[in-house]
């Protein structure tokens, strides 16, 4: 009996000194799946898509058609960054138009050019400060089969690289039109941007082109000496040219860019609708200098990118799910780095967030993806 009490006693030791199996912690990074039609997540969707537009120099302005997946990764007390997968369509406006998304018009469908957008976006509300961190899209035409299928008298797309030269023949005669009916400034063809046929009562070609200025007005345009190499787009116009027996009929609209520089309190531009701490960020881009420390410049680091139809011949993808391959990383460490802001804020202080590897996977939840503006199959990456 001596025996068993210290016996006794030291078990009771050895289980209370026994750790425990360890709980798990939360992640205070982790990522929150976000309903895909809340109202702060379209909003946050509108300015990163806002911001996409304007780093384009190229192509038309995208409009959202929906939110596909949207997570958020809070930042302790700093905001958060959303890590948004957006399903975007191509509008009338040429991006150079700086015209916002929600007031262009959108194509025919026989037209229609639709793709996906990743976006890291941070925000922050009271200090109010948003930035658009990085993007990538990838963009493809309407299949022309599927086109053909649906509408077989509709226009059918061709190629813009004025290697057709009915193409060039539509561009440069509605353009002639548009320069004999204007009373004073002249334009020369500066690049196609769509073109298309179909037979109406004869081959009928309709194309959209970029102009720019001529340096000489009409009454000189004979002695007019050529345009300066380094001139940029005035202007879109739009022709067509359709041949019936020996007649030809031209028509031609052209809408033409405001500044490049937005005007004070355009409500058109995604910068003047920033706050005013947000002309750190303009600076920044100016000066074309990187954030310390940061693996991120302060200009937002992205590309657009355009693939053939799924049906066309030189597009190799088998898998529905690669039809649309967009990849944005601005680390592939799954702890995350650090990515420093301090040059979005007014205060002499060090902002730095975490940003995560962009997810590989969607959250499958049910508010996601949420109600798209056109929900034929046609313009809905798979």
């Amino acid at each position: 009996m001596g025996l068993l009490l210290p016996l006794a006693l030291c078990t009771l030791v050895l289980c209370c000194g026994a750790r425990s199996p360890p709980q798990p912690v939360l992640n205070p990074w982790a990522l929150l799946s976000r309903g895909c039609n809340d109202s702060d997540v379209l909003a946050v969707a509108d300015f990163a898509l806002r911001d996409i537009n304007k780093d384009r120099k190229d192509g038309y302005v995208l409009s959202l058609n929906r939110v596909n997946d949207a997570q958020e990764h809070s930042q302790d007390g700093l905001g958060s960054l959303f890590y948004l997968t957006l399903d975007v369509l191509e509008t009338d406006c040429h991006v150079l138009s700086k015209k916002a998304w929600r007031v262009c018009g959108m194509t025919p469908f026989y037209q229609s050019v639709y793709g996906q957008c990743k976006a890291i976006f941070y925000i922050n509300k009271p200090s109010r400060v948003l930035y658009l961190a990085a993007y990538n899209c990838t963009l493809r035409p309407v299949s022309k089969r599927k086109i053909h299928r649906t509408c077989p008298d509709c226009p059918a797309p061709i190629s813009t690289d004025l290697s057709s030269d009915q193409v060039l023949e539509a561009a440069t005669e509605s353009l002639a039109k548009y320069n004999n009916e204007s009373t004073s400034k002249q334009y020369s063809l500066f690049k196609v941007t769509r073109a298309s046929s179909q037979w109406v009562f004869g081959p009928s070609y309709f194309v959209e082109y970029l102009i720019k200025e001529s340096p000489c007005t009409k009454s000189q345009i004979s002695s007019c000496s050529l345009q300066s190499s380094d001139s940029v787009p005035a202007g879109l116009c739009k022709g067509s040219l359709t041949r019936r027996h020996w007649e030809k009929f031209v028509s031609v609209t052209c809408d033409f860019f405001e500044s490049q520089a937005p005007a004070a309190g355009n409500e058109n531009s995604a910068v003047n609708q920033k706050p005013i701490n947000l002309s750190k960020v303009e600076e920044s881009q100016q000066k074309n200098t990187p954030p310390t420390d940061s693996p991120s410049k302060a200009g937002p680091r992205g590309s657009v990118q355009y693939l053939p139809d799924l049906d066309d011949k030189n597009s190799q993808e088998k898998d529905p799910q690669e039809a649309f391959p967009v990849h944005l990383d601005l680390t592939t460490n799954p702890q995350g780095e650090t990515l420093d802001l301090s040059f979005l804020f007014l205060e002499p202080m060090e902002k730095k967030v975490v940003v995560l590897p962009f997810p590989r996977e969607k959250a499958h939840t049910a508010e996601c993806p949420g109600p798209a503006q056109d929900a034929s199959p046609l313009v809905l990456p798979p």
